[in-house]
């Protein structure tokens, strides 16, 4: 096992910087983003045939990149010989598409568009390949469903071409959220969440009793995403996307996501009868009836889209079957499907693109007219159907072997009978593709003349027709090695599957021979038999489908309006409900322990001080709907609850909760300037009895706990913090060094929503002052609630003397933050109050003359220092917001203590500060708005103006 630098992280990379590049240089002409999108596909496939040679070896090359190790979050990728055939795959067939894409599109459809997703796709269906850790690889499985969805949904103006974008997101997004609950239940098991970790553990997942819930839950993922039975009907209807995308989604990467992952598995979940009954029977049926359906399917695609269905449930069955040669011949087939399969929706899509229709009932005798398109897609047909010399032929020979050996519920025949017939009709409707296109006379009807392709287009499926000769030819030299590698990888040993044209007599030769007569007896009946199965009643998978989802939304939009009906009574109802139940059940489970502390000794000031709190809180639900009153009730609720804090030596929280108090008090008493004075009473007595009993009860639950944890030991951070504030943050205050170090990023996040709802609030009154409500305002009178000295002398004369001594204490509370009661918060609360008073004193007009900073910009200035402050720790090494700190001696000022954390708590100060005014700047628009008077003086009767008028009339 190699591990170190690699070029994994760099390859899984590349497909996703690259999809930065086509919108823009679709502007340089179409072969230009052609050509640059094919570039970032052409490095990683250099990339990754520089790590081959290792892989080819039997070695394991492995990256890893830390990210959250606590939680076993880690960027780890590692490259085996699966992984080594299915990258391959992924950016070789990425490279064909680019160049036949350049050639199929039309000039109307937006190449750039369409390059970008192709390469966001190619991105995400290379983590899921090389991905180690298994919570990057579900990031990168549900990548493939959304990006896929763009994909198949890329003709936006086709109804078909959405529904079936939407459908295939559905199910496999569907699909993917079962599969992470079986992966989490896998990792859990082991105890890692690491492949390579989970892979060396199959004994132990195998004898978990939770094998089966994690089995079943990864192989629905596996299941949607590869269209096996009963989620097959999501790929035909996907096949409204361009060619370009069914030939590469649908033949070399998405649909073969869910094989890739029961290959990964298979060392684990693979050697149970579960496994095998599961796995083998599902894809057998999926292989018979996609075969079924393939052979009366007129629309081209739609023939190929269900023998796709069709060949993945072959290897669904062969990787079911659980012997080690199984999975090599499932390995051998995957990279032999992608050959022929690829070519195939390319031919088709060659046909549709000259021809003008893909119904197969309307073509006929194109030998003549498209010889080049014929004879690529006769050869690849053929090799579907499994005809000697081509590498179909080879892996068919494989499965039908194994199959031959195969025992299913102790019936020696199941299997071999069933897997002969999906043979059969392989073959018919390969036929069909090959006679009912290509053969016949010519017709004079078809929908446009049809000719070959221009070299760009059929070069691609060219070459991998090639590919489908030589490997059927040389199957050892070509492509044994990578078979056997990838194989091992599977089975977790080493293999050497010796790849031959002729096995001698064996079951499975006869078992090709039935297949191949029976395929042109099938063939010659096919008209009589299609009309029998046009009759035949028979049910729509797709029509099942839209039912379901009619049904759940039809529910869902019951639930939904009975729960969200806006109002938010009703939310809170509920949530507190559901929460109270839910404490009731975690507390009657018997889990908690007897007490382990006696309850201290009430002093009496304590029990009078509650029973005020309490009788403050009963005012407050009695006077709720006076709002004045209400709003005094809260304030002496407040100020009770610092004391509080006092008491139990909390000052920071004290100090934070009195500036608080004050500054939501005094802006609350602006707003309720505009409001009426009473709320009215709109809740019946039955709904005013119902939530007073939910508050109750949550109340004395909330009561109870609180007790019960207070009278127990438990396991708390705050020694932690107590031992770690000085020497790890700079602080002897921990409640500030938590605040900016220990939980700096907690502050950060709060300071950014703090910030957002001045914003919000400044941007809601831009809205409200354009609309219904601000024709109310101009109509309203408020001249009888204006005081004629509403600034008057002593409240400015007191304020001014206020301010300086207001901002000098602002400063010393932000400076000592770090060592004693105070900080960036603290501080920028209580300098809002001196800023908010003065506003109150002399009007917003005037003071708002004196501003020197917007307060937007004081906003996202104190947003940014906080977060430069916190990003300059990566430059040290460290994790985000880390703080450094040190001691300085300057002349005539003591040795003093200096961090970074500093500057994080200026962000703080000025973002706080910020968002306080700017909610008083949007409250005072509204003031003027409604008639208020806009004052110039600092008060509204100036004595000394008097004295001044007096003189000049006595003079």
């Amino acid at each position: 096992m190699t591990s170190g630098n690699s070029f994994l992280p760099i390859i899984a990379l590349l497909p996703f910087l690259g999809a930065l590049v086509p919108g823009v240089m679709v502007r340089a002409g179409r072969t230009a983003c052609a050509s640059f999108t094919a570039l970032p596909t052409a490095l990683a496939l250099v990339m990754l045939g520089l790590l081959a040679p290792q892989v080819m070896q039997g070695e394991v090359i492995e990256t890893r990149i830390e990210w959250l190790p606590q939680l076993g979050l880690s960027v780890s990728f590692f490259l085996d010989g699966l992984g080594l055939m299915f990258a391959g795959m992924i950016l070789g067939m990425g490279l064909l598409i680019t160049l036949y894409a350049r050639f199929y599109l039309s000039a109307d459809d937006p190449m750039g568009q369409f390059y970008t997703y192709l390469l966001l796709f190619q991105g995400a269906m290379l983590g899921i390949v090389i991905s180690d850790n298994i919570l990057l690889l579900l990031i990168f499985w549900e990548l493939t469903s959304l990006t896929s969805f763009l994909l198949i949904g890329y003709w936006k103006h086709l109804p078909e071409g959405r529904q079936g974008a939407r459908m295939a997101l559905a199910v496999t997004g569907a699909g993917g959220l079962a599969m992470i609950g079986g992966m989490l239940i896998l990792g859990n098991i082991v105890g890692s969440y690491e492949l390579t970790d989970i892979l060396q553990q199959g004994e132990a997942i195998r004898a978990s009793e939770w094998y089966i819930p994690a089995l079943i839950l990864i192989l629905i993922g596996a299941f949607a995403k590869s269209a096996q039975f009963p989620f097959h009907f999501w790929l035909p209807h996907a096949m409204a996307a361009p060619t370009p995308v069914s030939a590469y989604l649908h033949s070399a990467t998405m649909v073969k996501a869910g094989v890739f992952l029961m290959a990964r598995m298979w060392p684990v979940l693979a050697g149970t009868e579960a496994w095998f009954y599961i796995v083998a029977t599902t894809g057998l049926i999926t292989m018979v009836l996609g075969a079924v359906i393939a052979l009366f399917k007129d629309d081209l695609k739609a023939l190929l889209a269900y023998s796709t269905v069709s060949h993945l449930g072959l290897l669904t069955m062969l990787l079911g079957f659980g012997t080690k040669m199984a999975a090599a011949a499932a390995v051998f087939h995957v990279l032999n499907h992608l050959t022929f399969k690829a070519a195939l929706f390319m031919t088709a899509g060659i046909v549709d693109h000259e021809a003008h229709t893909r119904d197969i009932k309307r073509l006929g005798g194109l030998a003549r007219l498209m010889p080049v398109t014929a004879a690529l897609g006769t050869i690849t047909a053929l090799s579907m159907a499994g005809i000697p010399l081509l590498n179909g032929f080879l892996s068919k020979e494989l499965m039908l072997e194994e199959a031959a050996h195969t025992v299913w519920a102790g019936s020696h025949y199941a299997v071999p009978v069933l897997a002969t017939l999906g043979a059969v009709l392989s073959v018919a409707y390969s036929f069909r593709f090959i006679a009912h296109v290509f053969l016949g006379p010519v017709r004079d009807d078809y929908p446009s003349k049809p000719h070959d392709p221009p070299l760009g287009m059929w070069a691609s499926p060219a070459l991998l027709a090639m590919l489908v000769i030589v490997i059927g030819i040389f199957p050892a030299a070509v492509a044994g090695p990578l078979v056997n590698v990838a194989a091992g990888a599977v089975t977790g040993e080493s293999l050497n599957v010796y790849l031959k044209l002729w096995h001698g007599i064996t079951p499975a030769l006869f078992m090709s021979i039935i297949a191949v007569a029976g395929g042109f007896v099938l063939l010659a009946l096919h008209r009589p038999l299609d009309r029998v199965w046009q009759a035949a009643p028979r049910p729509e998978a797709k029509a099942i489908f839209d039912g379901l989802v009619n049904g759940l939304t039809a529910v869902s939009d019951r639930v939904s309006s009975g729960l969200h009906n806006g109002a938010i009574s009703r939310y809170l109802a509920i949530f507190i409900a559901a929460t109270v139940a839910m404490g009731y059940i975690a507390w009657s489970g018997g889990g908690l322990g007897a007490p382990t502390r006696e309850m201290l000794p009430v002093p009496a000031v304590v029990a009078v001080g509650w029973v005020l709190l309490a009788v403050a809180v009963a005012s407050m639900v009695g006077l709720h709907r006076q709002r004045f009153q209400a709003l005094v009730v809260i304030g002496i609720i407040g100020l009770m609850v610092s004391g509080g804090f006092i008491y139990l030596s909390a000052p920071d929280l004290a100090l934070t909760q009195i500036s608080v108090e004050t500054v939501t008090i005094m802006l609350l008493l602006l707003a309720l300037h505009f409001l009426p004075k009473e709320t009215p009473c709109e809740s019946s007595p039955a709904r005013r009895a119902r939530d007073g009993a939910i508050a109750v009860t949550a109340g004395v639950g909330v009561a109870m706990l609180t007790f019960a944890f207070l009278l127990r030991d438990v396991s708390v951070i705050s020694d932690f913090h107590l031992a770690n504030s000085y020497t790890g943050g700079g602080g002897t205050n921990v409640v500030n060094v938590i605040l900016v170090d220990f939980r700096g990023y907690d502050t950060y996040g709060e300071i950014i929503v703090l910030g957002i709802a001045g914003l919000t609030i400044f941007a809601l009154m831009e809205a409200l002052l354009d609309g219904p409500a601000a024709r109310r305002l101009r109509n309203s009178d408020y001249s009888n609630d204006r005081s004629r000295d509403r600034h008057p002398l002593m409240m400015v004369v007191a304020t001014r003397a206020m301010m300086p001594i207001a901002v000098m204490v602002g400063i010393y509370i932000f400076l000592r933050g770090h060592n004693q009661p105070g900080g960036g918060f603290i501080a920028g609360l209580v300098i809002s109050i001196a800023l908010l008073m003065q506003y109150m004193a002399s009007g917003f007009a005037w003071a708002q003359a004196r501003q020197k900073i917007e307060y937007h910009t004081m906003i996202g200035l104190g947003a940014v220092i906080a977060g430069l402050t916190g990003a300059g720790a990566w430059l040290a090494g460290k994790p985000f917001l880390t703080s450094a700190y040190g001691y300085f001696d300057l002349p005539g000022i003591k040795k003093f203590g200096l961090g970074s954390a500093f500057l994080f708590d200026l962000g703080v100060f000025l973002t706080v500060l910020g968002a306080v005014m700017l909610m008083l700047y949007s409250l005072s628009r509204i003031a003027r708005f409604a008639g208020e008077t806009v004052n110039v003086e600092p008060m509204d009767y100036d004595p000394s103006r008097r004295v001044e008028a007096a003189q000049a009339e006595g003079g």
